[in-house]
């Protein structure tokens, strides 16, 4: 089958992918010239009576819980519709900033529904792509033929409105998931015609394969590296050079615009300080940051070998000089117990809180070949059929997420214990969020007087109401 791409984005109830839910997904496939084909997808996901959405999110997208419930799929129906339509063999899923941010909802998702949360991402022909650190590194070192915006402080910024506004694409509404993919497409054509030899490189690169042949631990080189870890006053883009190991078989790199000098002498406890420090921390006036981080294979960083930067120019894009890296390099060569202290730190690290919620499991381990067989079984089951069905899981996860997932999607299905358990953890849900949403609330009531915000609001707080345990009602 030929290859195309899918982008696509997505209008959520919050930032967690964890926590909140998709309320819109959008999507059109094109072929690899990008030339649209068949019609966009437009879809809601009905938001589920154990949720209450951030009030921001939903100022911004304008998407009320009511309006998912009315025009919208369950997370079941969808999940298959996504497989089944969307996310079909050799498909390249697209999206801006998605391998950070939709992508985590999208396996969340699955999880909730009993379907592989990777195998949609990688098997068959399929993988994704992300346009923002296309974006990021074409600014960086290919800038010529875009318009490149500043925000209102003069500083770079690559919002996808913004580039969009800047190049004349059209943009109708911004945070509406459509108009952002229509949006996306019309900048990656961009770039993809006034930067071709770049935007083919960078497209072999979403292969981690092709990635661990230019950064890797066995022949440790300088490379040019563009992330949102690194500074705006230089597009987001430096030479970092692989430290160390990392986890799950990832690299752990050095950004070779900083000293090291400073930092190879430092005891372990003082490192981890610094590569943890909390986001006020960071922002105190003494604070010197650890210029290192975690390079993952499988999200297609925007990397490149350093012959990019040419004899000058490239240097000079990045604030950058060849001596002052070759000099970097040659003190982290020189400290080795360095290296091995920053790797002893990452392996040590707790990835994520451990969670007692079933839906917050995910990244607990992976789900046994047995399991996902029985997994496929409770997806293919009717309501009349779930009723009566419980697999002997191996996976004790599972078990309580199964209550979950009936309870959602075929409520009809739970027994009188089965209904009493869900409601307990409904109520203990949305009690422990209420206090923030109804603080938000206010906070915006007091701030706005638009009709049509006036009116979400009013909305979300009648989505409050109907949701309330009923012992608080």
């Amino acid at each position: 089958m030929t290859k195309t791409f899918f982008f696509y984005d997505l209008e959520t109830s919050g930032l967690s992918g964890r926590d909140d839910r998709i309320m819109q997904f959008a999507g059109i496939r094109t072929d690899l010239d990008l030339k649209q084909i068949g019609e966009p997808v437009n879809e809601f996901v009905k938001l589920n009576d154990d949720t209450l959405p951030s009030p921001e999110a939903v100022m911004v997208t304008g998407i009320t819980p009511q309006q998912t419930q009315d025009e919208g799929y369950c997370e079941a129906e969808f999940s298959k519709k996504l497989i089944s339509d969307i996310f079909t063999p050799n498909t390249i899923v697209v999206g801006f900033n998605n391998i950070r941010f939709d992508d985590e909802f999208i396996r969340h998702l699955f999880w909730r529904n009993f379907y592989d949360s990777y195998e949609w991402s990688w098997k068959d022909g399929r993988s994704r792509w992300d346009i923002l650190d296309v974006a990021r590194m074409t600014r960086a070192l290919r800038p010529e033929g875009i318009n490149w915006p500043v925000d209102e402080k003069g500083v770079a910024t690559n919002r996808l409105e913004l580039i969009g506004k800047s190049n004349k694409i059209d943009h109708l509404k911004a945070h509406d998931a459509l108009s952002d993919v229509t949006a996306l497409i019309g900048i990656t054509k961009l770039i993809k015609q006034k930067q071709p030899q770049l935007f083919d490189y960078l497209f072999k690169m979403r292969d981690k394969n092709e990635v661990k042949k230019l950064v890797n631990l066995d022949v440790k080189q300088p490379f040019v590296y563009s992330s949102g870890r690194y500074d705006s006053q230089f597009n987001k883009t430096t030479v970092a050079f692989p430290l160390t190991a990392g986890k799950n078989g990832n690299v752990i790199v050095y950004d070779l615009r900083y000293d090291p000098s400073k930092f190879i002498n430092m005891n372990p406890k003082d490192l981890a300080k610094k590569i943890f420090a909390t986001w006020e921390e960071r922002k105190a006036d003494d604070f010197e940051k650890l210029p290192v981080k975690e390079l993952q294979y499988n999200r297609a960083p925007a990397v490149a070998p350093i012959g990019v930067l040419g004899q000058g120019d490239g240097w000079k894009k990045i604030g950058l000089k060849q001596s002052i890296i070759e000099k970097h390099k040659k003190i982290l060569l020189s400290a080795p117990e360095f290296a091995e202290n920053i790797r002893t730190i990452y392996e040590n690290r707790e990835e994520y809180k451990k969670s007692p919620d079933p839906e917050a499991q995910l990244y607990d381990g992976f789900v046994s070949d047995a399991d996902k067989m029985r997994c496929e079984a409770v997806r293919n089951a009717g309501q009349n059929e779930l009723a009566d069905m419980h697999p002997n899981f191996v996976d004790e996860r599972l078990s309580p997420l199964l209550l979950h997932y009936k309870a959602r999607n075929f409520p009809k299905s739970l027994s009188d214990t089965e209904s009493t358990e869900w409601e307990k953890w409904r109520s203990e849900r949305i009690m422990r969020g209420l206090p923030t949403y109804m603080n938000s609330l206010q906070k915006i009531s007091s701030s706005t007087t638009d009709e049509n915000k006036q009116f979400i609001l009013q909305e979300l707080h009648l989505w409050a109401e109907s949701i309330m345990p009923a012992e608080t009602e």
